[in-house]
């Protein structure tokens, strides 16, 4: 029997199906903190190693080589880790690309790229990070992030989502705020301002429409709120359902688990994708009737997403679509 993803998107790029949590780590300490846990649940949720913000001053390039070494090492134990570089207008971006990917470029799940103020900026790291990459013999591309924070970047969204080797464009609540020079209150950097305030509406907004219309993953800022776990689930849920994206950054560990959740579909629609598909796949992919309706390609494409995207939020799916869909996973 054929699988989905041989049938239902024959010629097209893929959507990316990642983790919906993109939990970012600076230090040492931290970050092996964060890997013992991914390894503990499962690859529910991405670790960032950061040599932007994480970095200790001075000490940069000792920082991103010990990135690359955790990032290679066993610890790695899903290939599910990536890393933030420095911005454009830092003097040590391209080191940075050169010591993580020379050194763990065969185990980088992607490479996220902040700041950028134009999509001249992307093209001009795209560029580099694929010459690193020919560099050091890679067979793949690393997949890219950007950050979405200036007002340039913003401006040419469209055009940068368009670029190729694109996985995710991520909002920069905090930096975009601050750049406004006093515009926009501080009070909008937390709930419910986030979600309230035109001019971040506005960017929100067109961040995941652009992601979306391009086939790439728009990715949530985080929520600054560390005890009320409650608040962070309700973030979540709200970036979801009211502005379409699919993945948010966390910044705690604590943070993980209810952004996962707030991110996962309704189970009762998980359970009629994995009917639909079940029978579908039963038909050779031909139309069938479910429940009275009529379901063909089309709406196939859309419950194998949804199915997917259960998948890579740790759901427990029904046992027959998990043993023909996700064959080889633990609970198959």
């Amino acid at each position: 029997m054929r699988h989905p993803r041989q049938v239902l998107f024959a010629g097209e790029k893929p959507f990316p199906m990642i983790p919906a949590v993109d939990h970012y780590a600076g230090s040492e300490k931290l970050i092996a903190k964060a890997l013992r846990l991914q390894h503990e649940v499962g690859p529910i949720f991405d670790v960032t190693c950061d040599c932007e913000d994480g970095a200790p001053a001075g000490a940069d390039r000792e920082h991103a080589e010990m990135v690359a070494a955790m990032i290679a090492s066993e610890a790695n134990h899903y290939g599910r880790v990536g890393v933030r570089v420095h911005d454009i207008a830092h003097p040590g971006w391209q080191r940075d690309i050169e010591i993580v990917v020379g050194g763990a470029g065969h185990r980088l799940a992607f490479i996220t790229l902040p700041k950028a103020r134009n999509g001249d900026d992307v093209r001009t790291q795209l560029g580099v990070l694929r010459a690193v990459e020919a560099a050091n013999g890679l067979p793949r591309p690393i997949p890219a992030h950007v950050l979405i924070e200036t007002h340039g970047a913003l401006r040419e969204v469209w055009e940068i989502a368009a670029l190729p080797g694109i996985e995710s464009l991520d909002f920069g609540l905090m930096d975009f705020v601050s750049g406004h020079h006093g515009a926009i209150p501080g009070v909008a950097m937390k709930s419910p301002g986030q979600f309230e305030h035109p001019l971040i509406v506005r960017a929100k907004c067109e961040i995941a429409a652009a992601a979306l219309a391009n086939g790439i993953v728009p990715a949530h800022n985080v929520s600054t709120e560390l005890t009320d776990l409650e608040q962070v689930s309700s973030d979540a849920l709200r970036a979801r359902t009211q502005f379409g994206y699919l993945r948010m950054w966390s910044i705690h560990p604590k943070q993980i688990v209810p952004i996962c959740e707030a991110m996962r579909p309704d189970f009762s629609e998980v359970e009629q994708a994995a009917e639909i598909l079940v029978a579908a796949q039963d038909r050779d992919w031909g139309p069938i009737r479910h429940h009275g309706q009529l379901h063909d390609r089309a709406s196939y494409r859309y419950y194998w997403e949804l199915l997917a995207r259960a998948r890579a939020t740790g759901m427990s799916l029904p046992g027959e679509a998990l043993q023909r869909f996700f064959p080889g996973s633990r609970e198959a």
